[in-house]
């Protein structure tokens, strides 16, 4: 289905993965057409890419991009921002500045920057390049709600969008953030079960990738959480019962908490870097 288009002209700062995954999905829904994106990156390889798949605008100066746009996507690494920020800083004012950065706190962003641009700072996971992410958006000051309005729908064409304070984004990076390699860890362990019980390893990894999406689907849907799911497929001393016994005795729950923690420390600890 095809989405309203957002009155905005977008630039993508640096055109990786993400970017390819987020173009893609603002082309496909008709949230954006071509002539409304302009791409750039410092490899002339990845222009040339993107301009082929896409068709739309792409270059290797940030501050022409910048200057044509109303909305301005900054989706370089971390320890690159401060570069292309100085640069950009002083064509930013009037626009709304979108930060993927990991880590990097609005705050941070906003010290580069002349007063009054309006900074939102969002935190998409992988799964956005087959348009099924989750991105999670925190607010600057001053954001107005058509702003906001604009960054929802930009991020809706790739999947699932949610609104939280500054405060919880490191947590957020923690969980949806690096949570799609923990996903996959378990998909690969699933599998590796199933070809030690004589499954090919092709449809061992069909099985289990294809069996996580559909209990994820079920949970999104039917809005219930994991123990009800659980409960409904378990007979008592049943097959499923067996089984979620020995997760639980290896401590997969506590595992799974941890690394939520853990990466969360992490990205708590590149943004107090950046202070």
């Amino acid at each position: 289905m095809r989405r309203p288009r957002p009155s905005t002209k977008l630039a993508i700062i640096g055109a990786g993965q993400m970017a390819e995954g987020l173009v893609g999905g603002l082309l496909e829904s008709g949230t954006l057409s071509p002539e409304s994106l302009w791409a750039t990156d410092l490899s002339q390889e990845r222009r040339d890419l993107m301009a082929r798949r896409f068709q739309i605008r792409v270059g290797g100066d940030n501050a022409e991009a910048a200057s044509w746009a109303q909305t301005v996507l900054l989706a370089v690494k971390p320890q690159g921002l401060a570069s292309v920020l100085e640069t950009l800083a002083p064509i930013l004012l009037g626009k709304l500045v979108v930060s993927i950065a990991a880590g990097i706190p609005i705050s941070w962003v906003a010290a580069w920057l002349p007063s009054g641009v309006r900074i939102i700072r969002a935190m998409p996971n992988v799964p956005v390049l087959v348009g099924k992410g989750m991105t999670v958006l925190a607010i600057g000051p001053g954001v107005n709600e058509a702003q906001i309005e604009v960054t929802q729908a930009l991020f809706a064409a790739v999947g699932r969008v949610a609104i939280v304070e500054e405060r919880s984004m490191d947590a957020v990076t923690g969980l949806s953030g690096s949570g799609p390699a923990y996903a996959c860890l378990a998909i690969e362990a699933m599998a590796d079960g199933g070809v030690l019980m004589g499954i090919s390893r092709p449809l061992a990894q069909l099985l289990a990738a294809q069996t996580l999406m559909g209990a994820a689907k079920m949970m999104l849907e039917f809005g219930e959480g994991p123990g009800h799911l659980n409960i409904s497929e378990m007979s008592p001393a049943g097959i499923t019962a067996a089984g979620m016994e020995c997760l639980e005795r290896g401590g997969l729950r506590e595992a799974l908490m941890t690394a939520v923690q853990a990466a969360t420390r992490k990205s708590e600890e590149l943004g107090r870097l950046c202070l």
